[in-house]
């Protein structure tokens, strides 16, 4: 999982994807006018910047730090003026003429109408837009991850960060800092936290399924498009993962059938959770177990990939105050390289995080998983900045990720089978996650039906899986967007290899889906088979 920060629910939109790419377009001409060109670019960078400044809190996430001091205007006037922004700058998308644009450049002037559009979508939901505290996080945690990615190395950048929380001295600053979150940060978080507790929670209707909110089956239509970029239906979705569930299952068993356990399959589940074989002893001992995978995965990358980024990742504890359960997750570098990317883990969750479960976080967290592709798609000079970011477009990033784990077949993982047992079984809760996502806020199902099914498919944890539903409360659709891009990365793999036989590279191929940045599923496709015809053409 990646972990970004982006104001309100327009910006959590911002990490979820657009619906299908405009359609047929007319005959583009043989060579692109500078004059169209010029312009195009002139517009991207326009968007860019006024996002700077009307989204501060992004800008510092991409390592822009020139609003350092500041934080989005969540007053309704501020927002009236910001749909209007969005408005006006998809007419003047609309207004390029993209028949005289080069290959590259139709792709980008295509995603970014596509990414001004949905959030116009959004506009006509304004109860959805205003919902901004979640399980997984919202306003009550955003600010302490902001500060995370703040600099501190010199005075005037702390003097910004204080700035932020008020509006040779680090005793001095320590104490401004002290004063400033006592008389700001603190009071807020308690006003919000009565406000939950006291009034917004005995009002709220016991089930969160969002078809019995006003216009909830229209918002999940709506987000189920953008998240997974297709058009599949909610229905659809169930049953693709229904499908996934069966065979992922038949894997499990067939693992636990290597080992020397003859019990049932929850007996063997209990038994890889409470076996002291497979825990470490300290949080030290944890880390470096993560750092060991790592390090082995980066040796074996040039196997499977022909460009590999330039950009460093580290293997960090996660911030104490994110607590033992909070989930792996990994932040990105700035697109300027003054910061690392980072895989965080919860070495304070040490006593139940299971050595046979490690593999596979790395290989989704870290690499081949999201460092991997974000780093990439940073270090493409060639596209927009807004395609260089990672951001927008949760089916290929989560779904590379989710295809990145399978990856450590060929990378030397999962030789154990109690390990290939974890791997089947991570695969197999994102599966899940397609029917209980879709099952609750679509279909009639309960959210005690969905914790029992997941549970009893997948073995894991009842605590973890009632944690996981209501995240799916909070953020409907967005985990669906792992399996089906994962789905998607299998079937272009096997496409090119069935199209191009002996000439099919994976090196190549991997390349080929990454150096584009993240794109909706559609786009995708498309791009996938004009590299195969190039490939097929010699």
């Amino acid at each position: 999982m990646t972990n970004v920060f982006l104001p309100a629910r327009r910006a959590a939109c911002a990490a979820v994807a657009a619906c299908a790419l405009l359609a047929a377009t007319p005959t583009i001409a043989a060579e692109p006018d500078p004059q169209a060109t010029r312009a195009l670019h002139a517009m991207f960078e326009r968007q860019w910047e006024e996002s700077a400044r009307l989204f501060p809190e992004f800008a510092t996430y991409r390592g822009d730090h020139r609003y350092g001091d500041q934080l989005s205007d969540a007053s309704p006037e501020a927002q009236a003026g910001r749909d209007e922004w969005t408005r006006r700058t998809l007419a003047q998308a609309h207004a390029v003429p993209r028949d005289k644009l080069g290959a590259t450049d139709r792709v980008s002037l295509d995603l970014f109408i596509a990414n001004q559009q949905r959030y116009v979508d959004q506009q006509a939901f304004p109860g959805w837009r205003t919902m901004s505290v979640g399980a997984l996080g919202g306003a009550q945690s955003h600010f302490a991850s902001l500060l995370s990615v703040s600099p501190a190395a010199r005075r005037e950048q702390v003097e910004q960060m204080l700035a932020r929380m008020a509006a040779a001295e680090r005793a001095e600053l320590q104490a401004a800092a002290r004063q400033a979150i006592g008389s700001h940060v603190r009071p807020a978080l308690q006003r919000l936290r009565s406000f939950v507790a006291d009034e917004y929670l005995p009002k709220a209707p016991a089930d969160g399924a969002l078809k019995n909110y006003p216009d909830g089956v229209r918002v999940y239509e709506m987000l189920v498009r953008q998240q997974t970029t297709t058009e599949l239906s909610a229905q659809q979705i169930h049953d693709i993962g229904q499908r996934e569930l069966q065979g992922l299952r038949a894997a499990m068993e067939a693992a636990m059938a290597q080992t020397s356990f003859t019990g049932r399959f929850d007996a063997f589940v209990e038994f890889l959770n409470t076996d002291p074989r497979f825990f470490h002893t300290s949080p030290e001992a944890l880390l470096a177990g993560y750092r060991d995978i790592a390090k082995r995965l980066d040796a074996e990358l040039p196997r499977l990939f022909a460009e590999l980024p330039r950009a460093p990742y580290g293997v960090q504890p996660m911030p104490a105050h994110m607590g033992s359960n909070r989930a792996e997750y990994y932040n990105g570098p700035a697109l300027d390289g003054s910061r690392a990317g980072i895989f965080f883990a919860n070495t304070a969750g040490w006593r139940t995080k299971p050595a046979w479960g490690m593999e596979t976080l790395v290989a989704h967290e870290a690499v081949p998983g999201h460092h991997l592709q974000i780093a990439r798609a940073a270090e493409l000079r060639g596209l927009p900045n807004f395609r260089r970011s990672g951001f927008g477009y949760t089916a290929f990033t989560e779904g590379w990720a989710l295809y990145a784990e399978t990856l450590g077949f060929e990378l030397g993982l999962y030789t154990d089978p109690h390990s290939r047992f974890g791997h089947l079984q991570w695969q197999a809760f994102r599966a899940a996650r397609l029917v209980v996502d879709t099952g609750y806020h679509a279909l009639g199902w309960s959210r005690q039906r969905c914790i029992d099914f997941m549970v009893e498919r997948t073995g894991v944890d009842r605590d973890f899986v009632s944690a996981e539903v209501d995240r799916y409360t909070s953020q409907p659709a967005q985990a669906l967007a792992y399996m089906i891009g994962k789905l998607k990365f299998d079937e272009l793999r096997d496409r090119a290899k069935a199209r191009l036989g002996e000439r099919f590279d994976i090196r190549a191929f991997h390349n080929a889906v990454l150096d584009q940045g993240a794109l909706p599923l559609s786009t995708l496709d498309r791009v996938v088979d004009e590299w195969i015809a190039a490939q097929a053409g010699g």
